[in-house]
């Protein structure tokens, strides 16, 4: 039975259907939830069309971070090719966000270049930088990339809620409940140097996690939830 719903849930057609639902849920969450943003000024040029930015968020936010893009501008979102990505792709898109397949990992990628154009054109981007797979809430080398390539700062950005269900998914997926209170939280800009070297880099990935980190929890722990942690190193686990 696993495998007929898993090849069923692959089929374009059922995978238009579960976008709409999905869709429906989130904009339902987004329609009834009491919101509260923080920090949203780092945010307003991009919501103006003024200045891009490279919205980070972790993977397992994906499901409401929808609600956090408050514009009609442009906003595009970096999604894996692979079937679970297509129906994410298709969920966002019921909210004018468009989807960008591929993977931010594969230098000088389609993808990357795709990207890379989105924001010289002035057009924001979203980036979930532990996706597709993993680990849990570690920073890839991609979104690092990205923004060296543009010049465009990364602002990183979470969201929680009050009422939602937790998968015991690799990411810890938050599905979020309509009806309930909700956080945004923005953290600060931080820009890469195209000249950066290797321990610069480092240093702003970790500098990055540290920020992502710092805002979920804050977001989690003001909706009554205990944090996410990040998942441990593989060296750390075997």
């Amino acid at each position: 039975m696993g495998k007929f719903t898993k090849y069923i849930g692959r089929k374009p057609a059922v995978q238009r259907v579960l976008s709409a639902i999905a869709a429906s849920l989130i904009g339902t969450v987004k329609l009834t939830t009491r919101w509260q943003t923080i920090n949203g000024t780092v945010a307003e040029s991009a919501w103006a069309g003024q200045k891009p930015i490279i919205v980070a968020f972790w993977h397992n936010r994906l499901a409401m971070m929808p609600a956090c893009w408050l514009s009609p501008e442009p906003f595009h979102m970096l999604i894996s090719s692979h079937p679970d990505g297509r129906l994410i792709a298709g969920t966002v898109a019921h909210f004018g966000i468009s989807a960008v397949a591929g993977s931010s990992t594969r230098g000088g990628g389609e993808a990357v270049r795709q990207l890379v154009r989105h924001l010289k054109n002035g057009e924001s981007i979203g980036v979930t930088p532990d996706g597709p797979r993993g680990p849990r809430m570690h920073v890839g080398d991609g979104i690092l990339m990205l923004a060296r390539l543009s010049g465009v700062p990364i602002v990183p950005a979470s969201i929680s809620v009050s009422r939602r269900i937790l998968l015991n998914t690799w990411d810890k997926l938050i599905i979020p409940l309509p009806f309930g209170r909700g956080a945004m939280i923005w953290g600060e800009p931080i820009s890469v140097p195209r000249d950066a070297d290797d321990a610069a880099l480092a240093e702003l990935r970790q500098k990055l996690a540290g920020e992502l980190n710092r805002v979920s929890a804050d977001a989690d722990t003001m909706m009554g939830h205990s944090p996410i942690l990040p998942a441990e190193p593989a060296h750390a686990r075997a």
